[in-house]
C-alpha cells in the first residue's frame, strides 16, 4: 500500500483541536479494506444480485469507513446519471440504532430511511403516498406522531421506487438481532427481504459477528444473501504482519505532532493492543494523541499508548468474540466432506466451496480438471481395441 508523505506541517501552527480533527478524519486504505469493499460493488452490480450483502468483521475493524467508501464509489458511478435524472438517489444510509426493549423498533427504523432519502433539491416531487407522510409550507418532511408502522413502510416503498438507489446500506445491523425470541428474527429478515424485492433495492447489512445469527434462519434466505467477510490482520501471516506495520507506519506519519514518533519499533505492541484490528488501532492513537497534545509532549511515547490502552481483561473479551465468529465463517475439509456425502458426491473431489465471488465457474472446472483422483465421465469407456467378428485382437 503507498504511504503518503506526512501531514501538512501548517498544522503545527493550528490549535489542538484542529489537529485531533485532522487524525481523527484521516482514512488509511489498507488491502483487506479495499478487498471487502471491492467485492461489495461488484456484488451489487452484478445482473442477477443478492437481495441481501451482509458484511462481518470483528468490533472496530473499520466497517464504518468502509460503508463510506462504498457510499463514495456509488455515487461517483451515478455522477452521469444524475444529470439527466434529478430524482435518482444512487445510495441511502442509515444505522440501525439499538432499542431499550426486546423488539427491533421499526416504527424508528422506517422514519430515519425516510430522512435519510432527503435531497433538497428533488424532495417535493415525491409522493409517499400516506396522509401521516407530509410536507410543511417550507417543504420540510413531516411524519406525524399518529402514524403507525405500516403506514410508513409503505411511504417508505414509494420512494425507494421514485428515488431508485442502487443500495441501502445498514450500518450497526446486529441491533436488528437483538429480541426476545426467534420467531421474532425470522419476521425481522422477512421485513427487509419483502421490502427488498418489492423496491428492487439491494439491502447491504454491516455488523460485527453477532450478525452471523442471521445466515442460515431459511433456504430461501441463504439462496439470496452474499456473504462478505472483512478480517482483521493475523500476526500468524508474514503478509498481514507486513500490512499492519505499513499502515502502522502510515498513522505514525500522519500524527501533527513535532516529531515523528518511532511507532514501528512498537509494532507487536500495538498489534496486541489493537489485536490486528485497524479502527481499534485507530481509536487508540487518537485517545492516546490527546493525551499527547494536552501534555505539549513533542512526541507521541510509549508512556501515552499505555495510558489509553483497553485493559488486557477488555482484550482478552474482545478476541474471545472475534475468534468465536472467525471459527463460525471457517469451512474446513470436514464440512466439505459432510456436504459431498448429503449430495451422494465422492469425497475426493478437491472442490472447495465458500461464499467468495472469486469462486467461478472456471475456477471450479479448473481444479476438477486438474485432480489427479477424479473420476472419469459417467458412460464414457476407456480406449480400447474391439473385438472385430468374434477375434480377440492380437490373439494368436
Amino acid at each position: 500500500m503507498s504511504i503518503s508523505a506526512s501531514f501538512p506541517r501548517s498544522l503545527l501552527e493550528k490549535t489542538q483541536e484542529d489537529k485531533l480533527a485532522y487524525f481523527l478524519s484521516y482514512r488509511a486504505a489498507h488491502p483487506h479494506l479495499i478487498e471487502a469493499t471491492d467485492r461489495v460493488i461488484r456484488t451489487i452490480q452484478e445482473p442477477a444480485g443478492a437481495s441481501f450483502i451482509f458484511v462481518y468483521g470483528p468490533s472496530g475493524i473499520g466497517k464504518t469507513t468502509m460503508r463510506l467508501r462504498v457510499e463514495q464509489m456509488l455515487i461517483k458511478q451515478a455522477l452521469i446519471t444524475l444529470e439527466s435524472d434529478r430524482c435518482h438517489i444512487p445510495v441511502v444510509s442509515i444505522e440501525a440504532v439499538g432499542t431499550e426493549s426486546a423488539q427491533f423498533n421499526w416504527k424508528d427504523y422506517f422514519t430515519r430511511s425516510l430522512i435519510s432519502l432527503e435531497e433538497p433539491l428533488i424532495d417535493y416531487k415525491v409522493h409517499y403516498g400516506s396522509r401521516g407522510v407530509r410536507r410543511n409550507n417550507q417543504g420540510e418532511l413531516t411524519i406525524e406522531p399518529r402514524i403507525t408502522s405500516p403506514e410508513l413502510r409503505r411511504a417508505l416503498e414509494n420512494a425507494l421506487k421514485y428515488r431508485r438507489p442502487k443500495a441501502f446500506l445498514i450500518d450497526e445491523a446486529q441491533h436488528m438481532q437483538k429480541m426476545a425470541s426467534g420467531r421474532r428474527l425470522q419476521d425481522n429478515l422477512d421485513c427487509l427481504k419483502s421490502l427488498a424485492n418489492l423496491t428492487g433495492v439491494q439491502h447491504v447489512l454491516f455488523g460485527t459477528y453477532e450478525l452471523l445469527i442471521f445466515r442460515n434462519l431459511s433456504a430461501q434466505l441463504s439462496r439470496r444473501t452474499v456473504d462478505i467477510h472483512f478480517p482483521r490482520y493475523q500476526a500468524g501471516i508474514s503478509d498481514d504482519v507486513e500490512v499492519f506495520m505499513s499502515v502502522l507506519l502510515t498513522f505514525q506519519r500522519h500524527l501533527p505532532v513535532e516529531e515523528e514518533p518511532d511507532l514501528l519499533a512498537l509494532w507487536e505492541y500495538c498489534y496486541a493492543g489493537s489485536l490486528g484490528c485497524i479502527g481499534i488501532l485507530k481509536d487508540w492513537l487518537t485517545r492516546a494523541l490527546k493525551v499527547s497534545l494536552d501534555e505539549g509532549a513533542k512526541t507521541l511515547t510509549l508512556k501515552h499508548l499505555k495510558q489509553r490502552a483497553w485493559s488486557v481483561a477488555q482484550l482478552q473479551t474482545m478476541l474471545k468474540e472475534i475468534k468465536e465468529g472467525e471459527k463460525q465463517l471457517t469451512e474446513g475439509a470436514e464440512k466439505h466432506k459432510q456436504l459431498y456425502e448429503s449430495l451422494g458426491l465422492s469425497e475426493e473431489l478437491p472442490i472447495e466451496l465458500n461464499n467468495s465471488l472469486s469462486n467461478n465457474a472456471n475456477d471450479l472446472q479448473e481444479k476438477v480438471s486438474k485432480s489427479p483422483g477424479r473420476k472419469k465421465n459417467v458412460g464414457k469407456r476407456n480406449p480400447t481395441r474391439d473385438p472385430v467378428g468374434g477375434v480377440e485382437p492380437n490373439a494368436s
